[in-house]
């Protein structure tokens, strides 16, 4: 239906690496179909169908047709949502209904419309009430994927010397930690070296710290998903950024790739 959210889940099917197409005439298919085929790595592709298709849509349950004998394993989601909270959303936009219609009368004759491909969905999402965190997760039920591996992580360390990371989400200052860089054998190391995480390791309060650190950022991280966050940087940083914050970092990236989550990893001022 219009305005039940189609352009949201688009953007949810986007972060979830689907190759995304809005409002591709249904008779384009069978040569979209020809395309994938030749086209290797657009293993996921998620379209986006609505009422401005027209008069095409009455060849949507051939042209799905043809796609499963050609192989490709389809399912339709259906998005709906109460009239009351069509009619809402459109006030608030002011957008003009793709019918054309006063509000009230193009939305019965757009569920009159879809009703048939409405009765062969897979599944009929309902967005009455939904926030987007709430629909990417239900989307993301519905297709079964891993959730873990469609949130992108990234783990900095930084010297404070040198100014906060702009794209951090979650700042974690470290520089409460005993400092390496006051121990004359490990001063030219950085934290990556085994003498320096050794160091840290042996001091009670830094072992203490990464547990619960690391048990808190795995209790968050699947309600950050939840709410539909796709990308999300942690930054670790002590005063020059080369010592406390590197081990950190590694330590805590490390974590969190045995939890299945793919992590990117930066050092920012090691070298500095």
């Amino acid at each position: 239906m219009s305005g039940a959210g189609k352009s949201q889940a688009l953007k949810c099917f986007e972060d979830f690496r689907f190759f995304c197409v809005d409002n591709l005439p249904i008779a384009l298919l069978p040569s979209f179909a020809e395309l994938l085929k030749n086209a290797r790595r657009l293993e996921r592709v998620a379209l986006g169908i609505d009422i401005r298709e027209g008069e095409f849509l009455k060849g949507f349950s051939h042209s799905l047709g043809f796609l499963r004998r050609r192989g490709f394993d389809c399912r339709i989601l259906f998005l709906d949502a109460s009239d009351a909270e069509l009619l809402r959303r459109y006030s608030e936009t002011r957008h003009r209904h793709p019918l054309g219609k006063k509000l009230t009368q193009a939305i019965r004759v757009e569920r009159k419309k879809l009703s048939e491909i409405k009765g062969s969905a897979d599944k009929v999402i309902d967005t009455t009430s939904m926030t987007l965190g709430e629909l990417k997760e239900n989307l993301s039920g519905t297709l079964e994927l891993t959730r873990s591996q469609d949130m992108s992580l990234s783990m900095v360390s930084f010297g404070y010397k040198f100014g906060l990371p702009m794209d951090a989400d979650l700042v974690m200052d470290v520089r409460f930690l005993p400092n390496p860089n006051y121990e004359k054998n490990l001063k030219s190391k950085t934290g990556m070296h085994i003498a320096v995480q050794r160091y840290i390791l042996r001091q009670p309060v830094a072992r203490e710290f990464l547990s619960k650190y690391s048990q808190l950022i795995q209790t968050l991280l699947p309600l950050y998903i939840r709410e539909g966050k796709s990308y999300l940087t942690f930054a670790i940083g002590c005063t020059g950024g080369r010592h406390r914050s590197v081990f950190v970092a590694e330590y805590l990236a490390r974590e969190l790739r045995r939890g299945g989550y793919a992590v990117g990893l930066f050092h920012r001022d090691m070298d500095k």
